[in-house]
């Protein structure tokens, strides 16, 4: 069956136009060619397909001739469209910039969202952010008028949010600069986060590599009830897949089971499947999305979805490469942490393991909302504990905060009187932005340093990430159970068995939450905060200030010089965890996303050296003496030595900031070698022509010293599937030879010979 392509500006009603305003007028969702390549790839392959499947081949730029093997094979795709927050935006912009392009080829957005800092209050901390970052603001709606972006301004929502509100539909295909992007799983899309070089790579109409995704089947049966969220599918999955048991895979949900859970609820489990380190996760198309879509203003493209509703879900008698089962009948509440989000409990056994294990039990924060929890539902339930609790005098015994996820949530929960509630019982409703969660809290409660703990509804809990102290022991759960372990002040508080002690002496027991998916009511957009860029924008300027420290313009990184890489100094062999939060800190750094200079003087300033058990502290192999990481690696450069880092399991896990590839890149850096990596991080050190290597055999991390020269051989025969070789001169004078493996296809070499991805497609002009 064909149908003709279906485009937002011409097919809807006068109604639905104003309702969907947001979208660019060039914005069409082309379900028939969609139809068509899932027609083509399934004819070649002559097998049934996962819903994964037709999203990711529908997008292919050639069906007809793209090499498709699972896990192995990179695929060429046109995505639907771009998303970009304000932290990541910002160098994605800059090199946008840099390529010369006048125009972006396809739909995208930018989001303020994450330069605001959570101090006292929604409304004052916006205004404070606006005045704090205006140059930064400035520039991003600028650059977004010049080249045809998008811009939603500060207070608008989180990106996820918004995209999820407005953009997100069955069966699109989009990119994002952030690595919780995969949200839009939740509306049926392959949803992908991305470092910026991938998104100027789209938006200069380049087709979009990926490595040919896997696909891990989790099939639901049963029913959510009580006290059991849609949160806690995603806890239980992060417990047994762990933070890289998803590294270049697909998540996709089926089963009886699905329907049970709401349009917001499956974003929820989607956004955190990026803690697995899964390249997306996806739902199939249903009613609840249908029932979505009507609420959010676009009930025509829900019945177009229904018209194509087979693309939309997988094939009968389709084969994943790995299934997990899960009884949502028998799930029961739990909560993951504390420091890694892969350790996962139930809230019935986390006081006992918690005494076991030294983790302080007074709950000192409770924070709900992020992009993960922050959804009208989610508000409406943790609304009903807190008005139970109100009923019986009692108010939250630790801080409580509450972020709303968008302008319209904010609105729309303020209308209906959750936000009075949730006020009333000692919470703080904080801006419509990520604040906390990405570590903009200007946390004064207790000193750097002092052990404490603090429940969250948020994805990610490394050591630090919330607030900057490395003794605050973080644990991810459901905005429930947040709401109720913030009113009992403790963390051994079961509220499916224990009773609250009122003010005056009555125990009583919190009745299951309760809320309504969607409100009854439309959605209250609350501000337009939304900028469309201009038809016409020759006339557009777009100034970044030379003596600025916010922002700088990028100078191209030097191509390969065509020979080996000798005599390289190991700038650090890190132990341990190494996640992008390591590699390149959040918090008070992202005031410089925009300037590489400035912001390379967090680099890797959060890794532990194994040589010390320090952080920020390394041996500068020149003078003999120890300094931070990134005084040493400017050392080195200055000096015109090249370095390498040296890593374990999972290296670059977390964010998709692409800084913690331009850092390195930027400071001298020639190779990371590592035992794994993870999938974007691995990605961005391609796309700025650094070279990220695995040990063919993981014990040979052992073989390198903190004070060794490696040098890296057989670069003239680069090729794919061609391991390289290491050359370790230890101090001692002996040597040894490793083999190092790498995922390099034959474009992405050429990116390494150019100097970056973008020199390349400078080259190709």
């Amino acid at each position: 069956m064909w149908v003709r392509p279906f485009h937002v500006s011409t097919a809807l009603s006068a109604k639905a136009k104003v309702a969907m305003s947001r979208f660019e007028p060039s914005s069409a969702i082309n379900y028939g060619k969609m139809h068509e390549n899932i027609i083509t790839v399934r004819r070649r392959l002559n097998r049934p397909l996962t819903l994964s499947e037709k999203i990711v081949y529908g997008h292919l730029d050639d069906p007809a001739g793209q090499e498709i093997d699972r896990g192995r094979t990179y695929l060429r795709l046109r995505p639907d469209r771009v998303a970009m927050q304000d932290a990541t935006a910002q160098m994605a912009m800059l090199q946008f910039i840099s390529s010369g392009l006048p125009k972006v080829a396809v739909p995208s957005t930018i989001h303020c969202d994450h330069l605001i800092e959570a101090q006292i209050g929604g409304a004052q901390d916006l205004q404070r952010a606006k005045v704090i970052n205006q140059e930064v603001y400035n520039f991003l709606a600028s650059a977004g008028a010049k080249y045809g972006v998008g811009f939603w301004k500060p207070g608008s929502g989180i990106i996820h949010q918004i995209i999820l509100e407005n953009y997100a539909y069955p069966g699109v295909m989009l990119i994002g600069t952030d690595s919780h992007t995969p949200n839009g799983g939740g509306l049926g899309g392959i949803c992908i986060g991305v470092g910026g070089a991938d998104a100027v790579d789209v938006m200069a109409g380049i087709p979009w590599e990926l490595k040919c995704p896997k696909v891990i089947g989790v099939r639901l049966t049963g029913t959510l009830s009580g006290w059991t969220s849609p949160k806690d599918v995603i806890l239980k999955v992060a417990g047994i897949l762990t933070v890289k048991g998803g590294t270049g895979a697909i998540v996709e949900y089926h089963g009886p089971g699905v329907d049970s859970i709401s349009c917001t609820g499956m974003a929820t489990i989607c956004n955190m499947g990026a803690e697995i380190g899964a390249t997306t996760s996806v739902f199939p198309y249903n009613h609840r999305m249908k029932t979505y879509l009507d609420k959010t203003g676009r009930g025509e493209i829900g019945s177009l979805a229904d018209h194509f509703k087979d693309d939309l879900v997988p094939d009968e008698g389709c084969e994943y490469d790995q299934v997990i089962e899960i009884n949502l009948s028998e799930l029961k509440p739990h909560i993951n942490g504390p420091f890694t989000p892969d350790l996962a409990h139930p809230v019935s056994d986390i006081g006992a393991i918690a005494k076991k294990s030294g983790w302080p039990l007074e709950v000192k924060v409770g924070l709900i909302g992020s992009c993960t929890n922050s959804s009208y539902e989610d508000m409406g339930r943790a609304a009903s504990l807190a008005k139970q609790a109100l009923d019986k005098g009692l108010k939250c015994k630790a801080q409580f905060t509450v972020t709303p996820g968008s302008e319209q949530i904010r609105a729309t929960i303020e209308r209906d009187g959750y936000a009075k509630i949730l006020s009333e019982v000692g919470g703080i409703v904080l801006a419509n932005a990520c604040g906390p969660c990405i570590g903009q809290w200007d946390r004064k409660d207790v000193k750097k340093g002092e052990k404490n703990t603090i429940v969250t509804s948020f994805n990610r809990n490394f050591t630090a990430r919330n607030d900057a102290n490395p003794a605050t022991h973080a644990f991810v759960t459901s905005p429930e159970i947040v709401t109720a372990l913030a009113l009992a002040g403790t963390l051994d508080f079961n509220p499916e068995t224990d009773y609250l002690t009122a003010p005056n002496g009555e125990k009583f027991k919190l009745e299951p939450p309760s809320g309504d998916e969607l409100p009854s009511r439309d959605f209250d957009p609350g501000q337009d905060t939304y900028q469309h860029p201009p038809a016409e924008s020759s006339s557009v300027k777009v100034d970044v200030n030379p003596s600025s420290n916010r922002l700088q313009l990028l100078e191209p990184f030097d191509k390969w010089h065509g020979k080996d890489l000798e005599d390289m100094k190991v700038l650090i062999k890190v132990k341990g965890k190494c996640t992008t939060d390591h590699i390149s800190a959040a918090g008070p750094w992202l005031k410089f996303r925009g300037h590489l200079d400035n912001i390379s003087n967090n680099l890797l300033i959060g890794a532990v050296n194994i040589e010390n058990d320090a952080v920020n502290k390394v041996k500068n192999q020149l003078t003999g003496e120890y300094n931070g990481v990134p005084d040493v690696a400017r050392h080195y450069k200055a000096n015109g030595v090249n370095w390498v880092v040296v890593g374990d399991e999972n290296y670059g896990e977390g964010s998709s900031r692409e800084h913690a590839a331009l850092e390195p890149r930027h400071l001298g850096g020639r190779a990371i070698i590592v035992k794994s990596f993870a999938r974007i991080h691995e990605t961005n050190l391609k796309k700025q022509g650094l070279l990220p290597l695995t040990f063919a055999d993981p014990n040979d991390y052992d073989k390198i010293c903190p004070d060794d020269k490696i040098s890296i051989t057989g670069l003239s025969s680069f090729a794919p599937g061609k391991p390289l070789t290491a050359v370790i001169k230890h101090s001692d004078g002996s040597q040894q030879s490793i083999s190092l493996n790498h995922t390099f296809n034959e474009t992405q070499i050429q990116w390494f010979k150019a100097g970056s991805a973008l020199n390349r497609m400078k080259e190709l002009q």
